[in-house]
This record gives structure tokens, sequence and C-alpha cells, in this order.
């Protein structure tokens, strides 16, 4: 029952302890953990900070006015506030980017350990599959879902997770062979435990260090290809504000008022680089064996 103690001594709060311990000694980790709960905050408060009016309400007398204190980003060809857009699309980019990467993380973790624990014909069918799908770079086959569904946050958000699919079956799928011939997981499949339960409560509890950094990973770059989708306009219709629609927006006036184009893609591009560093960093503590 090694296996399941493992398992079982992640939950405890002195396993929880040693990995935070090793977390905080990543500073690029601890940077990027500071700015996500930092954007979540924006995102969850953006209407207490900035009226959603405001963000969608033409006001032709105050386009392109440069950022003061009175707009912090300035405003932009329609007179909106830049700064109350930049966080209404954050609060957009994150909800479309956690729904997808959850969706894509239960799906594909789910998929990934049944193709490891079960094998045989079933296995090789399924990884062929997913070899044609992973075939496709990830991008261009959301630019393809997203054309054949059509725009709208729900279908983006299927699109997303469809396109992330392959990678969780690849990972968790690899990290579920390397424990799926150990003795207590034998003695579970002798003993008639289901499948479903050998899956649920026996194999992927020991790998879940796996599927959180790789969850974390794939966040930041369905993120980036949220704001690709809608800069192409495939993505968030208008005046719902989105990074990559604001992005869009602003292109027109790249010589004229940069700052349409700064803000929001400093921010894309913080949160992505926050992401990545807090995934670098948690996978080290959950895998110390990779610092040395």
């Amino acid at each position: 029952m090694s296996g399941d103690t493992t398992a079982l001594e992640f939950k405890k709060p002195s396993q929880l302890k040693e990995v935070w311990r090793r977390l905080k000694k990543d500073r690029l980790a601890i940077f990027g953990l500071i700015v996500m709960v930092l954007l979540l905050l924006l995102a969850i408060c953006a209407d207490l900070i900035a009226d959603y009016e405001s963000v969608i309400t033409v006001n032709v007398k105050n386009r392109l006015q440069k950022p003061s204190a009175e707009h912090w980003f300035g405003t932009d060809s329609y007179g909106r506030d830049l700064f109350a857009r930049c966080i209404h699309g954050a609060r957009v980019s994150l909800s479309i980017g956690f729904a997808a990467a959850v969706a894509a993380t239960v799906a594909g973790s789910l998929v990934g350990a049944m193709t490891g624990y079960i094998g045989g014909r079933f296995d090789t069918v399924v990884m062929r599959i997913f070899d044609i799908i992973s075939a496709i770079p990830p991008t261009l086959l959301a630019l393809a879902v997203v054309a054949a569904m059509g725009p709208g946050v729900i279908k983006l958000c299927l699109a997303l997770a469809f396109t992330s699919i392959p990678l969780f079956v690849r990972v968790v799928r690899s990290a579920v062979l390397s424990i799926v011939g150990q003795e207590y997981i034998e003695a579970c499949h002798a003993g008639g435990t289901s499948t479903w339960r050998i899956l649920t409560r026996h194999l992927l509890p020991n790998v879940i260090g796996t599927i959180i950094v790789q969850s974390t990973l794939q966040l930041s770059h369905i993120i980036r290809t949220i704001a690709t989708l809608s800069f192409l306009g495939l993505g968030i219709n208008p005046p719902m504000p989105e990074w990559g629609a604001i992005i869009n927006e602003a292109k027109e006036f790249l010589r004229t008022s940069p700052y349409l184009m700064m803000f929001p893609s400093g921010m894309l591009c913080l949160t992505a680089f926050s992401i990545s560093v807090l995934g670098d960093g948690l996978r080290d503590a959950l895998d110390p064996r990779l610092k040395s």
C-alpha cells in the first residue's frame, strides 16, 4: 500500500508545509504568485473599481486622451477608459482560461489514466487518435474549431479545452505507467476493485503533483491563445473587453497613441510570465529531485 500512503501523505499539513517551504525559496515563483493574486483580485473586484458601463459606453469627447490622473491608461478611440477595459478584460481572459484549463485537466487526466491502466488495444487506438490531433499545431487547431463552431465564450472554452486535452493525456499516461505495475495496484485489481475506483482513489492521487504543474503551465498557453483568437476576430465579440481584442483595436493607432497597445500587451505578457514561473516553481517544489 506504499502508493496509497504516498497519496495520503501529500494531503497532510506537514507535506504541504514542505512544498510551501521549497516554493518560497524560488523568488521568481513567489513573484508570479503575488502577481496572479493581484490580477485575480482586480478581476473579481472589476465592477467595484470601474463600472462596466464605462467600458462599453462610447464618449467621443474623451477619445484618445493620454494617461492622466483621471484616466490612468488613457482612453481609446471611442473615448472609453482603457484601465477599466483592461481590468474587465482580465476577468474575461482569466475566467475563460481557468475554465478551459480545468475542463482539459479533468478530461485529459481521466483519459490518460485509463489508457495507462487499461493498456492493450484501447491504449493503442486512443493514443493514435491523439497522435493525429497532436500533429496539428494547437493554435491552428483552435482556429479551426472556433471557425467551425463560431465565436462565443462557451464555444471558445470548448475549443481551447479540446486542443489542450492531448497534452494532458500524454503526461498523465506517462506518469500512470510508472506506477501501474506496483503491488498495491495489482492487489486492488485482484481483490475485485472496480476500474473507476482504482483510477480515482489510487492512480490519480499519486500523480496529482504532475497534473497540478501541467495545468498551471497550460493555463499560460491558453490565455495567450485566447488573446490570439480575439486579435484575429475569432474570440470574444465586441464590445466585451478582452486583451487580444483591445490590442486589435489599438493597432491602427500604434504610431500616434502607442499606449493603447502597450498597456493591454503588458498585462498579457505579465500574466503569461507570472503563470509560467509559478508553474516552474511548483514543479521544483513538488519534485525536489529536479533540483539535483
